[in-house]
């Protein structure tokens, strides 16, 4: 198992490095997260929804995603509450404070999913979540030692040198570990190092004589990890690439299955920008997107909060194109009814108006990998549903896409504001191809190979700069 000193060290990275060593090695290994908390999710094979980041450690594996993987999945709706999805499905909306008092129930869901995947293979990775310094945080841990004394599972812990103080976080976590859960750390290693790694070799032994735990190496910063997709929404970087087609994004508080940007930004004739609150729409935009949303009502009145409801009206006037996704599809419409109070409080918001289409919200979510072809190219699309709500409207009868030949999504009279409930339909060249021709420029990205070979160089890397097989060796027995 994998912990780390803070959140966002790199452990997604490490574990699906290493999940690909392993298969290189000729290993059945597969990825687990007992608890994560992402608004990133992916639809798995057996129909459920788990973290994207156990989604790109299952392709590490060869596998297809599963809910076994990622058994809890906390969705934040608001600052002080989530939704909880255990084993795929939604549980139950919880405010922070409560949460503790469910987590001996999910610890046996937690349990029950590890069992299932370790019968199932030689080898499972494990990702902890945030830190096992948050000792406050210790009592029904189901994340990071709690699981691992529960599961038996040896801890490698991961500290950040990037962030500055990596000797603190390390010997500062095991002086404020209970003496039973620090027993369990096998060892450490230290990640996103810059330079020369021999510099801090007196660093590296200090960690080793006042812990007394073995290092496992020092791990370079990555340069690639940029081509992976990113779990946190944190990662999105403001502008890439500088190509000539510019693509606006608009980062909204609650911003959900990001990962729809991740191939555009490997297009090289794109330059995708990431708009954040305070900012305005840039004017030489071509394309703006609206993306998926946790909380859509809240995430509009967001939307107009930074008047990027006035930037997207004048972007429409001088010609440019829109794209809502999901959420942001269901805000380019007339309105958004919410009678249950699924989303936060029932009531209604008005919409952007700019497509003939109303939603209302039903607890019933949809989950469902989905195929499709796109109604204005007629290329082939794949892509996958998540989402809560039904959108109709007379502008439906313009669909995005065609799916087993009914409509999907909604388009504009003159088919520049369009709408599709479709995640993850980029990631087919086909398609990104043909839509980006329609938009004036030409594709020169192949995504799906490009992370495979990117998954591949992140565990020559690792290969060559920590002791893979000592690691993969704790697992013995």
């Amino acid at each position: 198992m994998i912990q780390g000193c803070g959140s966002n060290v790199g452990k997604s990275l490490l574990v699906a490095g290493l999940c690909r060593a392993a298969r290189r090695r000729g290993l059945s290994v597969a990825p687990f997260k007992p608890q994560n908390m992402s608004n990133n999710a992916a639809v798995t094979v057996d129909g459920g929804e788990i973290g994207r980041a156990q989604a790109l450690q299952a392709l590490a594996c060869g596998l297809e995603p599963h809910t076994d993987m990622n058994p809890v999945l906390l969705k934040p709706e608001t600052d002080t509450g989530a939704q909880v999805v255990v084993q795929g499905k939604r549980l139950t909306t919880v405010r922070a404070r409560d949460y503790s008092a469910l987590k001996p129930q999910l610890l046996r869901s937690v349990l029950d999913s590890f069992n299932r995947l370790k019968a199932a293979h030689d080898l499972i990775i494990v990702e902890g979540a945030g830190s096992p310094a948050e000792v406050n945080l210790r009592a029904g841990d189901i994340a990071n030692m709690g699981f691992a004394r529960a599961a038996g599972v040896p801890v490698v812990l991961a500290g950040d040198i990037d962030r500055g103080g990596v000797i603190a976080q390390i010997i500062g976590t095991q002086a404020v570990l209970d003496p039973v859960d620090a027993g369990m750390v096998a060892g450490f290693l230290i990640n996103k190092f810059r330079g020369d790694p021999s510099l801090f070799d007196d660093g590296y032994r200090l960690i080793e004589t006042r812990t007394g735990w073995r290092g496992f190496g020092v791990l370079p910063y990555f340069n690639d990890a940029a081509k992976l997709p990113a779990e946190d929404a944190l990662d999105l970087g403001g502008t890439t690439n500088g190509g000539p087609l510019k693509i606006a994004c608009l980062a909204l508080s609650r911003i959900a299955n990001f990962d729809d940007l991740d191939p555009l930004k490997l297009e090289p004739a794109v330059s995708l920008t990431m708009v954040r609150a305070g900012e305005p729409i840039p004017g030489d935009t071509t394309l703006v997107i609206l993306p998926g949303s946790k909380s859509t009502r809240g995430d509009l009145a967001f939307l107009r909060e930074q008047g990027w409801d006035i930037d997207l009206a004048a972007h429409i006037r001088r010609g440019g194109h829109v794209l809502g996704i999901c959420g942001g599809y269901q805000m380019l419409g007339q309105g958004i009814s919410d009678p249950e109070g699924i989303e936060g409080p029932a009531g209604e918001t008005p919409g952007l108006g700019h497509l003939d289409v109303t939603t209302v919200m039903s607890p019933d979510k949809r989950l469902t990998r989905t195929s499709a072809l796109h109604a204005a190219t007629g290329a082939a699309m794949e892509g996958y549903e998540i989402h809560i709500g039904r959108t109709d409207g007379p502008d439906r009868a313009r669909p995005f896409a065609h799916v087993d030949g009914m409509p999907e999504g909604a388009a504009s009279a003159d088919g520049r504001i369009m709408g599709s409930y479709l995640h993850g339909m980029f990631t087919g060249d086909a398609f990104r191809t043909a839509f980006l021709a329609a938009l004036g420029s030409q594709s020169q990205a192949r995504y799906g190979a490009s992370v495979e070979i990117t998954l591949d160089a992140l565990a020559d890397h690792m290969e060559a700069h920590l002791d893979v097989d000592a690691l993969l060796a704790l697992a013995a027995g």
